[in-house]
Order: structure tokens, then sequence, then C-alpha cells
């Protein structure tokens, strides 16, 4: 080849050489969600706004209802890469306990209440600690109120719970919590759980009224009782290693981006309180008003255990408690 010609085959060359750098970033975010949960809408919410702000930069795309895989596999193929971002909540008390004060009972009065917690307690303590399993939250979103239902009786007391077979998410301490209450608990995929609730596996499970509509619990069990047990965070989490990898300016604008959408976040989940509880009594589901005062009582044990067993979570809770106004 003469000079000439290998002069004019260098711009060839040059893109076919940068060809994987000039295609598009996909940005996968993963989530268990079903379509219409407040997990869908939150992250369609985000994945909109940041596409509209990245410019051309990358692209996010959601894959909701476990079609990536369930917490836990989420939360792995964040670490290793092969997932972007994702929503877990909590499954975040296995990475360290101390997301476990998430699941303390009647700890979070209100959302007003737990952006206070977020800054006073959230990005201090919990969040530097999954950092070195290699996870980065980058923003705090909502899964909501905790509710019961199940298809044996109405819950009025923590003994009404007695041997009632109930599935919990993978999180040690809500199972803890519950056999405080003299329940039959048990984790399991959020992805099986409609299954075992129709065919009698599990006598009945505890979610947000967004989880429970959009997964369609309401119609494979009689009862719903509004225990508001636990308030769930939802942590917009990237694996630690993919993030320094990605330029400096998307990684700015997805972290701005998760965490202004937070606003978006909570006014839905209220929206969805008054709307949802609706849909699921219209759907033949009974309702009750259990004995809050009960459950907060019976709920010092997991309370004394957990201050116990895990170092620096007493503080936590302390903290956690003086910021209710």
């Amino acid at each position: 080849m003469n000079a000439r010609n290998f002069v004019r085959l260098l711009p060839l060359a040059a893109l076919l050489a940068a060809g994987p750098a000039l295609a598009q970033l996909e940005l996968k975010f993963g989530h268990v969600g079903n379509p219409g949960s407040l997990f869908a809408k939150s992250a369609e919410e985000f994945a909109k706004r940041a596409n509209d702000k990245l410019g051309g930069k990358a692209t996010v795309v959601v894959f909701g209802a476990s079609q990536l895989g369930g917490d836990k596999e989420l939360l792995q193929k964040v670490k290793l890469g092969t997932v972007d971002l994702a929503l877990p909540s909590t499954v975040m008390s296995s990475e360290s306990d101390l997301f476990g004060v998430f699941e303390m009972p009647y700890l979070v009065k209100d959302r007003d209440h737990m952006k206070r917690i977020e800054k006073a307690v959230v990005w201090p303590s919990p969040a530097p600690a999954v950092e070195k399993k290699g996870l980065k939250i980058i923003a705090i979103w909502e899964n909501g109120y905790r509710h019961i239902t199940n298809n044996r009786r109405p819950i009025n007391l923590p003994g009404d719970l007695k041997d009632l077979k109930l599935r919990t998410p993978e999180g040690k301490w809500r199972v803890k919590m519950f056999q405080a209450y003299g329940a039959n608990p048990s984790p399991m995929k959020f992805s099986e759980v409609f299954t075992a609730l129709k065919t009698g596996v599990y006598d009945g499970q505890e979610n947000p009224f967004s989880q429970i509509y959009s997964a369609k619990f309401h119609e494979v069990q009689k009862y719903i009782s509004l225990t508001g047990h636990v308030y769930t965070p939802a942590y917009v989490t990237v694996g630690s290693k993919r993030w320094a990898k990605l330029p400096a300016g998307v990684r700015k604008t997805l972290e701005a981006v998760a965490k202004e959408t937070q606003a978006f976040v909570y006014a839905t989940a209220a929206k969805d309180e008054n709307e949802l509880l609706d849909k699921i009594k219209a759907a033949g589901v009974q309702v009750n008003q259990p004995d809050k005062a009960a459950f907060v009582q019976a709920s010092k044990a997991v309370y004394e255990e957990f201050g116990d067993s895990v170092k620096g979570s007493k503080a936590l809770i302390d903290k956690a408690l003086a910021l209710v106004k």
C-alpha cells in the first residue's frame, strides 16, 4: 500500500476503531415491582427525566417485574456490573444490619420525618456501610407503609397472627418481628408470592397498598389489616466499580435526577395510599383497623434484640426517634 492510499484509509479506520465508543451507552435499571406499582412509576419517571437530561450520552432502560432477577439477584448483578441500577428495599439489611433500623416497627411517623431521618441517619451511617460491599446509594425513594393481608382472619391484635404462615421479604429483622408477634414467617421472592397465596403455601403477606394492588394480591386474599407496621424506604443503588467507570457527566446527571425524583415518588405514594385502598375494598377484601398500641407494645422485644446485637444500632434508633415532630 502506498502512502497516499494509507492516508485515505485513516478516517475509516479511526471510525471503525471508535465504533463501540460511539454506540449509545445503555444503563439497565432493574426492580421487582409489577406494572402500575410505585416502583414502576418511580423508575419510569426517573428514566424519562434522566434521558431528557443525558442528551444522548446514555439511555436508562427500565426492567421491572423481576425481569432481571429478584432483589438479592439484582444486588449481586449490580455488584458485578451486569445491571447498572437497582431499587432494593428491605433486602438491604442483608448487606448491612444497620439497615435493619427500617425494619423496626412504627419508627417512621410520616414522610417529613423520613426526610429528616435520611439526612441525619441514612447518609452518615448505613449508606457508607454498604459501600464496603461494593454498593453505592445515590438516592432514597420509597416502598411505603406496610399492611397485612391473609385468608384466615382479621388481624386486630398481635395474638391474631399466631401460627399464621406469613410471607416476608428477604430481611431477617422482619422475620424476627413477626416471630415476636406469634406468626410463622418466612422469606420468599416477591415474584413468587401471588402463586404461593393462591395455592395456600402461605396464609398471608405484608406489603404497601401499591405492591398489594399491582401484584393482584387482593384477588387471592380475604382480609387486609391496616397495621402500617413498618415504613420501608427504597434505595436507588449502583455498583461501585461500574459506577466509577461511567463518564463523570453521566454520573452527575443520574445522581442529581435520582435525588430530585424523590418529590415525585413521595407525592405519588401519598396519592396511591388514598386511591388504592378503595380499589382493594371494591374487590371484596374485608378491611379492619387493628389496635396499633398493642402492636407497639409487642414490638419492644425486637427493638431490644436489634439494639443488643447490632453495633451502633441503638444510636441510630435514638437519633431517628428524636427527629419526630
